[in-house]
């Protein structure tokens, strides 16, 4: 198997520990961690690690093919780069790098309402093939105006994200002081001119704002001001009543993301949504809740044939996209992998990871004589 990816990083934890030299300290720590003490971080890794598959090496095998078809559209592997906050922050102009190398590779591209790209500059670089993740705004009008833009800009689905009634306690973060743009502490500055590639390029793409929310905000807020506007701005608990004029307005194809529990599966069915993403945020929100993998498995056991189940949150690695896959999951997304990459990588971070990441599953289906990804749940050990 001919690798289609940079061989000096042959793995997702190196280019974690590349983009960790690369990084100034209180990016890479916004990325890379959890919230509280991170356990539901390594949990969700760790559980999902634990799910096995069977081999069966004396049949007749003619190939593998990682092609996925999701919501009428055929991908070419059952994987996605997941929506990331403060993209620019971590890497500069790393959601266009990745949404260049999804449009490429044919994988689909999820923006988040809070990250460093807007709406209309990922639409024109994907040929509005991209998905929108969002934030649920406090104000109707403010909702209905980025929903109209996620429209206009032929966005094919829209992901509503229901786990973040309130913003994760985060205390790495709270220590670096961060804003956006960042708040240039003493400290701060100190790793920046430690990371010169880092800050060549911020330099060269600008300082990161939230762009898709730039029209709305006022200009010139301090970080306590921000910290104000952002809990004004959007109010993150949703109910079915708050949601049911989404499903109405939206024309497109509906998903509920962060769902871990039956009933917020019975709500979603219930309110017409077309997919769900069992996601705890990568471990991002609760400390205290379970990894991803075990409500996956409950979900699609019971709702499998009513709706379409995907999953993000600990995925790191082809093994563990087929491990996901293998668990019932029609689909998966990633988030920390992919920013690793850009990290490394700059520029030629998203193909390597997306080459990388097709590479490992490629084999793992070979070694399983798994002719597609959809024949895994066939191969899961129970």
């Amino acid at each position: 198997m001919k690798p289609s990816f940079n061989t000096k990083y042959p793995s997702i934890y190196d280019l974690k520990a590349k983009a960790k030299k690369r990084m100034p300290k209180f990016a890479f720590e916004y990325l890379d961690g959890g919230c509280n003490e991170d356990v539901n971080l390594h949990r969700n890794t760790a559980e999902l690690r634990e799910v096995q598959l069977l081999p069966n090496y004396l049949r007749n095998y003619e190939g593998s093919n990682l092609k996925t078809e999701l919501f009428g559209i055929e991908y070419d592997a059952p994987f996605g780069i997941a929506p990331v906050g403060l993209q620019g922050l971590m890497w500069p102009n790393s959601p266009e790098i990745l949404a260049k190398a999804a449009f490429n590779h044919n994988i689909p591209f999820c923006l988040s309402t809070v990250t460093t790209s807007s709406i209309e500059r990922i639409s024109e670089i994907t040929e509005g093939k991209a998905w929108f993740q969002l934030y649920h705004p406090a104000k109707t009008e403010l909702r209905d105006d980025i929903i109209k833009r996620a429209e206009a800009a032929e966005c094919p689905v829209l992901v509503v994200l229901c786990d973040v009634p309130t913003f994760g306690f985060r205390p790495r973060d709270i220590r670096n002081g961060l804003a956006m743009p960042p708040k240039m502490t003493l400290k701060n500055i100190i790793q920046v001119l430690g990371k010169p590639a880092w800050a060549l390029n911020t330099l060269k793409y600008g300082q990161p704002n939230f762009e898709t929310l730039k029209p709305y905000m006022p200009k010139g807020l301090d970080l306590k001001q921000l910290g104000k506007f952002m809990d004004e701005t959007f109010s993150g608990r949703l109910n079915e009543e708050r949601i049911k004029p989404i499903r109405d307005m939206w024309k497109g194809k509906l998903v509920l993301k962060g769902v871990a529990s039956m009933e917020d599966t019975e709500a979603a069915i219930r309110l017409g949504f077309d997919g769900i993403i069992v996601s705890n945020h990568g471990g991002r929100q609760l400390d205290a809740g379970e990894s991803t993998i075990k409500p996956l498995e409950r979900i699609v056991e019971k709702y499998s044939d009513q709706i379409t189940i995907m999953m993000d949150s600990g995925i790191r690695t082809g093994p563990d996209i087929a491990r996901t896959m293998a668990s019932g999951a029609k689909f998966t997304f990633m988030g920390r992998s992919f920013m690793y990459g850009v990290g490394a990588l700059g520029k030629q971070g998203g193909d390597h990871t997306i080459g990388l990441l097709k590479t490992e599953l490629q084999q793992i289906l070979e070694q399983l004589c798994c002719k597609q990804v959809s024949d895994l749940p066939k191969h899961l050990i129970k």
